[in-house]
């Protein structure tokens, strides 16, 4: 079965992706709350959380993984938006028929 009639999408005014990189969670969020809740509940001179600020400290201290490259897709977007203009925006811009 052929559709003789496609539907047509209206026109967009900006091709723009939405924030394509999503932040990472940091991995020593965990372990600050679990500092902060020892120290809740044994006071800071607690003795009872050094196990757990060693393992904050050894977190902090770890090398962060290397800077990732940011996506380009809204760049390439922008630049090939003006093959993708359809052509009778185009013929009305420069006065043509």
């Amino acid at each position: 079965m052929t559709v003789k009639n496609p539907i047509r999408l209206p026109p967009l005014k900006v091709l723009r992706v939405r924030n394509p990189d999503k932040p990472v969670a940091n991995p020593c969020v965990a372990v600050m709350s679990s500092v902060l809740a020892c120290w809740a509940s044994a006071g800071i001179q607690g003795r009872g959380c050094t196990t757990v600020e060693n393992a904050l400290r050894a977190c902090m201290d770890a090398p962060k993984p290397p800077k990732k490259s940011p996506n380009s897709i809204n760049y390439h977007l922008q630049r090939l938006s003006t093959r993708l203009i359809q052509q009778g925006k185009k013929a009305k811009k420069y006065g043509n028929k």
